[in-house]
């Protein structure tokens, strides 16, 4: 059975959000506090704010696509240059936290202080509101999407439960976006390494180049074939290396070359959908 296929604007064959997570050191934070006191573990994430940004940016400046980058309020505070140079080429900051909080640990206190914390520093540093939510560590629970949008998230990309945005029920007739996610589409699972604190814990793994480019173009030709919305999640850490950056590019490239895609933010996707509910 085919999945329904959504209208996309302008007649475009599907959909595609390009989002990058600012995680810089709080993934390695997050997995041992102790790394505080571990410069080599910390610049594993450094090196994607001083080398990997730059880099992102590049491609898709090169050809006219504009991302979602999801910040921690932490992160843009650290690295208040490099968030200032991403919103001044046009493209998207969206919520994440504070620093890079597990959200489905926390009480009901703990993640509204970390969301709010999160809006009001990217309100500070940049000067505009953001209109997203994913979660940092990325789990989350029901009562972390209502606080989401009780501080004015129009739309969450955190979800794995379908491949076209639609509106998740929030409990007493309350709904948010959900722009939904998938592993097989991030490339953290794939690259990030480390021995101490272990990532992964069992290690093994950086992954084949060819094998990661071969999944994200097979993943977008589904989406392509059925109309749907191929979310990609990178982490300039990972995908910011000099051997890794043309992964993008050879992704990219396969996506314009089967044509009809609209590359959309998760603002755009949202005022979409807003618009066709109205009609």
């Amino acid at each position: 059975m085919r999945l329904e296929r959504p209208k996309w604007p302008a007649g475009s064959c599907c959909a595609a959000m390009i989002t990058i997570n600012l995680n810089a050191e709080l993934f390695w934070l997050q997995l041992d506090s102790s790394c505080t006191n571990m410069p080599k573990t910390l610049s594993l994430g450094q090196y994607g704010m001083t080398r990997g940004v730059k880099r992102i940016l590049d491609v898709l400046e090169e050809r006219g696509i504009k991302a979602t980058f999801f910040t921690p309020g932490w992160v843009a505070e650290k690295y208040s240059e490099k968030l200032l140079t991403i919103r001044d080429k046009g493209h998207e900051i969206a919520a994440m936290g504070y620093r890079h909080e597990n959200m489905a640990l926390l009480s009901l206190e703990e993640q509204t202080d970390a969301i709010k914390r999160g809006i009001e520093s990217i309100e500070k540093i940049c000067g505009i509101t953001p209109r997203g939510f994913r979660s940092p560590e990325g789990e989350l629970t029901l009562e972390t999407l209502r606080i989401a949008k009780s501080c004015g998230m129009e739309y969450s990309s955190n979800l794995c439960d379908d491949d076209r945005p639609y509106n998740k029920d929030l409990g007493n007739g309350e709904t948010l976006l959900e722009i939904p996610v998938h592993w097989v589409n991030y490339d953290l699972p794939y690259f990030a390494f480390n021995y101490h604190p272990a990532f992964p814990a069992g290690q093994g793994r950086i992954a084949n180049y060819t094998g990661v480019l071969n999944n994200w173009c097979d993943e977008f030709y589904g989406c392509h074939e059925y109309g749907l919305c191929y979310v990609l999640q990178l982490d300039p850490a990972a995908i910011g290396a000099p051997g890794r950056i043309s992964l993008l590019e050879d992704l990219l490239d396969y996506m314009e070359s089967l044509g009809g895609v609209w590359f959309a933010t998760g603002s755009e996707m949202a005022e979409y959908c807003r618009c066709l509910e109205r009609k």
